[in-house]
């Protein structure tokens, strides 16, 4: 009787477990052994990366630098002081005002440095919710490990009532002696 119910027990929890994802699974394991949940995410997923994604991420930390600000700047205005002013008296400006070749190159830059950029938020999200289930686990793991010391401070506090009580009622039963003793002298 006692191992069918266990049988039961194992086939329910073996039911709920296959309802959990593969994470959760794995979460829940690394629990039950009693092992750490805490893992460096930013590691995890550094090495899912591609060299493409690793790629796109450093060209999108370039284009949002100052480096890359005052660079394209100087660019920007070598272009223009080159084709207005030292050019243009030459009658020879490759680019006069109002600047059409910059334009579309400026254009074109924007227009394979957006996707980049937004590919780079992309993954940045995705990292962002790996730390945020992260930060779950291991405040889920600190929950259930504070729930355990509590539930062991309150056998501890049990047992120790129960060990001033019987105290107690040693003194009582004693200075119940000791009185029936000088009642009866």
């Amino acid at each position: 009787m006692k191992e069918q119910s266990q049988d039961q027990l194992k086939n329910s929890v073996l039911e709920i477990l296959d309802t959990l994802s593969r994470h959760e699974q794995d979460f829940l394991k690394r629990i039950l052994q009693g092992s750490h949940v805490t893992r460096n995410t930013n590691k995890e997923f550094d090495e899912t990366l591609t060299f493409g994604q690793r790629l796109a991420d450093r060209v999108a930390s370039f284009g949002g630098s100052w480096t890359f600000i005052i660079i394209f700047g100087s660019i920007l205005l070598t272009w223009i002081i080159l084709n207005t002013f030292i050019l243009a008296r030459v009658n020879s400006a490759f680019d006069p005002y109002p600047y059409i070749l910059l334009n579309l190159f400026l254009s074109m830059l924007a227009a394979i440095q957006a996707p980049i950029i937004m590919m780079s938020q992309n993954r940045q999200a995705a990292k962002d919710r790996l730390d945020a289930t992260h930060d779950y686990e291991v405040n889920m793991k600190a929950e259930l490990e504070i729930a355990d010391l509590h539930k062991k401070m309150d056998e501890l506090r049990e047992k120790q009532w129960l060990e001033l009580i019987a105290m107690q009622q040693e003194q009582i039963h004693l200075l119940t002696q000791l009185l029936e003793e000088k009642n009866s002298e």
